[in-house]
């Protein structure tokens, strides 16, 4: 069990980092947040928003400050499965020839895989052992990932030109979903004076180790549920499921498919996490509801007749969270 000492010190860990995230991003508290739950749990997160909205300086800025390996994608339509996993490189030595494996950018801590989905669906699956298994088979050989692991991917709205959508296995990897909106005027006034004066961004120094992320997801893994609560979470990913009798009418006539039981592990998980980062020793209803859009947006499948009335899937959790009781 750890002490309360251990709980104190990581408590202070993440608020440095997020000092430090803010000392360059302005605004997007709530995606900060995201990202670091995810960290937390041992998730991956997909972060969607228009392009120049500061989705990729998010992540770089992200893992300056934990002071991991990081490893950056640029997703393109020509980008194959080896160039981000590795591949046998025949070599000579000493008058023999042997293979010898040359691993991939997938190799790293921090993983920004920006715009993943502007490459072709062979190669975004390629993304799929490394982020359920934390593994990468090649050939015959099983290697296996340094923790912690996180993959950060960044994708533009699905209506833009030149993107493929993610198949549903692979958003579905996803613990967490975050979508990124335009900054209020306040926050465009400070971007621009950030990127126009001076010397410019400056990633953050270091603020966090290795043995700090995984002290801290050992502690998140402690922190009790009320079996009340875990009902309670069961209760909200039920509700999704439109042949269930407690769905909201709305969900009933607008989604095909419902949130997977992957869906409420990461609801739970999150609001652990959640709870740590509000400095509380349990979990609330309120840490649950907090993260329940971004552990279950992704994961609901809206039918053609949702699709064509132009129903969101936030709409269809608000009515879940509304007619659903603690």
């Amino acid at each position: 069990m750890s002490t309360q000492q251990d709980v104190q010190a990581t408590m202070n860990v993440f608020a440095r980092l997020q000092s430090a995230i803010a000392s360059v991003i302005v605004g997007h508290q709530s995606i900060v947040q995201t990202a670091l739950i995810a960290l937390l749990c041992e998730g991956n997160v997909l972060v969607e928003g228009v392009p120049g909205l500061g989705k990729t300086l998010l992540v770089r800025t992200l893992a300056s400050a934990l002071g991991l390996r990081f490893s950056r994608i640029q997703f393109t339509p020509d980008l194959m499965p080896a160039d981000i996993m590795g591949t046998d490189i025949l070599t000579e030595e000493d008058g023999q020839r042997r293979f010898v494996f040359s691993r991939g950018p997938l190799f790293a801590n921090i993983v920004l895989a920006d715009e993943i989905n502007r490459a072709t669906p062979k190669t975004q699956s390629a993304l799929l052992e490394a982020m359920q298994e934390r593994t990468i088979t090649v050939r015959a050989s099983t290697y296996e990932l340094e923790e912690p692991y996180c993959v950060l991917a960044t994708q533009n709205p699905i209506e833009m030109e030149g993107t493929y959508p993610l198949p549903e296995a692979q958003v579905d990897r996803f613990m967490l979903k975050a979508v990124i909106g335009y900054p209020t005027l306040e926050e465009l006034t400070e971007i621009t004076v950030r990127n126009t004066e001076g010397n410019g961004i400056t990633l953050p120094e270091p603020v966090a180790s290795r043995e700090d992320i995984l002290m801290a997801r050992k502690i998140v893994r402690e922190i009790p549920v009320a079996e009340t609560l875990r009902g309670y979470a069961a209760r909200l990913v039920h509700a999704t499921r439109p042949a269930d009798p407690s769905a909201p009418p709305r969900v009933r006539d607008f989604v095909e498919y419902g949130a997977s039981p992957r869906a409420a592990i990461s609801l739970i998980m999150a609001a652990k996490a959640h709870a740590l980062l509000a400095g509380e020793p349990n979990v609330r209803p309120a840490d649950i509801e907090a993260v329940l859009e971004p552990a279950v947006v992704h994961r609901l499948i809206l039918n053609f007749r949702g699709e064509a009335e132009g129903v969101t899937v936030s709409d269809l959790l608000d009515d879940i969270r509304k007619e659903t009781t603690v």
